[in-house]
């Protein structure tokens, strides 16, 4: 069979086949999803809003110099880092995304603050970009306030440094080490005069990491530096720089909070629970350069206590040597007593005496901010 011979399209034919091509390619372009570009942010405390959920922030407090942060769909990079500053003072910023309320800036459709007794997780996630060539921390600063609070400086500041580059070190002195999520973290608590500071120190770098902020702010409560009528007000993660920091990102962050039932009057195991109250008598025998003191729990709520652990914090300058009647852990800064097997139940209206010796330096004060399994004693 002869093939047919090839008949020439008309102009109507053309234009009608080239409008179906074009009708083609602007579907196939309105399909398509549109890349969002990356927001850069040079202001001061400028900020911006990524994922519809988290606040990503500039934050440039400690320096003059310039600094910029690029805003990505899915964290940030650390774009401009101009100058330094002395590596035993403050750092220049805190460049960092963040969820919940700092100084009045609320991230969409947050649900904090909330109180710590009514949250049942609060899982976040992490992935970090370092670079070699500046002195910094890659942290997470989770702040605590025994009020809803959205605007200034809340009470108590926790600090998780994923990594240390350069001769800094955190706010205050060490006073031991723990395991916090599986990961053992050297523990630092002190003070910057605006708030009080906890920090979890990292023994070696860790890029990315899942992990439940309420862990280190349960460990917290059982240090006494915070209780669990107390609220979470925001959750962030970003860097601390001193020197230079171009480069460093955040290149993806996420955070939530699940809350749940604040506690069951019935349920003397919730920390949170009202049944639960106490009171700390604490008599002392000092004489210079030390001291002996015998430590009386009372369990003034309607339920029984078992076991018991009473979280506080020694002055500066104390440091307990031996205890009875409890295991008492650090020897210094925040401590914990922890009942033995022969003394752990404390019935209502009854209490459970145990005892220390230390050594002290200068003029010898009382630890305050007593808390029996998280619940702040009078």
């Amino acid at each position: 069979m002869r093939p047919l011979p090839h008949r020439p399209r008309t102009a109507r034919g053309l234009l009608g086949a080239l409008l179906t091509a074009l009708a083609t390619v602007a579907a196939l372009v309105a399909a398509a999803p549109v890349a969002q570009a990356d927001t850069v942010i040079c202001d001061q405390y400028g900020s911006t809003t990524i994922q519809g959920r988290y606040v990503v922030q500039n934050n440039r407090w400690g320096t003059s110099a310039p600094q910029c942060v690029t805003a990505t769909d899915t964290g940030f990079r650390l774009t401009r880092a101009d100058g330094s500053v002395p590596t035993n003072g403050a750092p220049k910023s805190y460049p960092s995304v963040f969820n919940g309320c700092h100084y009045t800036n609320c991230s969409p459709g947050t649900n904090l603050p909330a109180r710590l007794s009514g949250i049942t997780s609060a899982p976040s996630s992490i992935s970090y970009g370092y670079v070699g060539d500046a002195t910094y921390n890659a942290s997470y600063d989770i702040w605590l306030d025994p009020t809803p609070k959205t605007d200034g400086v809340s009470q108590t500041e926790i600090m998780i440094w994923f990594n240390k580059v350069g001769p800094i070190q955190p706010i205050g002195s060490q006073v031991g080490t723990t395991t916090v999520g599986g990961r053992t973290w050297q523990v630092w608590t002190g003070s910057n005069g605006s708030n009080d500071v906890i920090s979890f120190v990292a023994p070696s770098a860790i890029p990315s990491w899942s992990f439940d902020v309420m862990d280190f702010v349960r460990e917290t409560v059982r240090r006494g530096m915070a209780q669990n009528n107390w609220y979470l007000t925001s959750v962030q993660a970003g860097f601390e720089p001193w020197q230079n920091g171009a480069g460093l990102a955040v290149n993806s962050f996420s955070s939530a909070v699940n809350l749940g039932d604040p506690g069951d009057p019935g349920d003397p195991g919730n920390p949170g629970d009202p049944a639960t109250a106490c009171k700390v008598t604490y008599a002392t025998n000092v004489w210079t350069g030390g001291f002996t003191a015998d430590v009386t729990i009372t369990n003034t709520g309607s339920a029984p206590v078992d076991p018991w652990k009473l979280a506080f914090t020694l002055p500066t300058g104390q440091r307990i040597t031996n205890a009875w009647n409890a295991g008492v852990t650090p020897s210094t800064g925040a401590v914990t007593a922890t009942a033995l097997a022969h003394n752990a139940r404390i019935a209502p209206g009854a209490g459970q005496t145990f005892g220390f010796q230390g050594t002290h330096s200068g003029s010898f004060t009382q630890p305050v901010g007593f808390s029996l399994n998280g619940t702040a004693c009078s």
